[in-house]
């Protein structure tokens, strides 16, 4: 089978996010696509989204386990680039992780013990409203080249409308209920990982790909699959 050209991972990037405008979709597999996507297309080492209720951040995507860790120690301390894009609604890029300077210690010291060089957040964002942030990681430095920040932008635009769309845009309690279910299904995956990841002898990083596989083939949301794990219903 050829390689898709970059064009084509782009032209099937928007694809899968645009039918999320027409027709029903699992939140969670959706973010899962858009990171696991976005990796090859900007030739990034990690990906990952952080998604707000307005009252707490939460990691709900992420393409390995380090990128997650690193999100989740901007979360604890309040700071980094994750979280700032998300408050101020603009991108924010960190070409040297390294020569960050004193602005976030905690991501900056987590970050570099992960092995990522550089990394760049956009805003999850419909026109005032900023629910989350899209953010990639390098191990390299230097970061995202200025000629894709638009790109990548428009990724996360159109995933957030896909989030939030004509639904929740006609009554503002589903997308709470969207994102809420987000979060609080975020628990129940990472529990379900450490199962899986216990009984195959996997990393984790390989359980959910076994999870999230299992419930792609079966027509099962991811959240469903992974209750269903964590009550012992269902061994992978």
């Amino acid at each position: 089978m050829a390689t898709k050209t970059r064009e084509g991972q782009l032209v099937e990037a928007f694809v899968t996010l645009a039918d999320t405008l027409v027709v029903g979709y699992d939140l969670l597999d959706l973010l899962h696509s858009l990171v696991s996507k976005c990796v090859p297309l900007f030739e990034a080492s990690a990906a990952g989204i952080i998604l707000t209720d307005e009252e707490e951040f939460e990691v709900v995507a992420s393409t390995n386990e380090r990128s997650r860790l690193v999100e989740i120690l901007q979360l604890r301390s309040g700071s980094g680039p994750c979280v700032e894009s998300v408050i101020t609604g603009h991108s924010v890029s960190v070409p040297d992780i390294d020569a960050s300077g004193p602005k976030w210690p905690r991501f900056r010291h987590g970050a570099l013990e992960q092995g990522f060089g550089s990394m760049f957040s956009v805003p999850m964002r419909l026109r005032a409203t900023t629910i989350g942030s899209l953010n990639l990681f390098w191990e390299r430095t230097g970061g995202l080249p200025e000629e894709d920040s638009p790109t990548v932008q428009a990724l996360a635009d159109v995933a957030t409308i896909g989030i939030l769309q004509e639904r929740a845009l006609r009554e503002s309690d589903v997308a709470r209920q969207q994102l809420q279910y987000a979060l609080s299904s975020r628990v129940v995956i990472e529990q379900a990982k450490g199962v899986v990841a216990y009984t195959r002898g996997a990393s984790m990083d390989e359980a959910f790909t076994l999870i999230r596989t299992h419930a792609r083939s079966n027509g099962v949301p991811l959240a469903d699959v992974a209750a269903q794990i964590v009550s012992g219903d269902l061994a992978l």
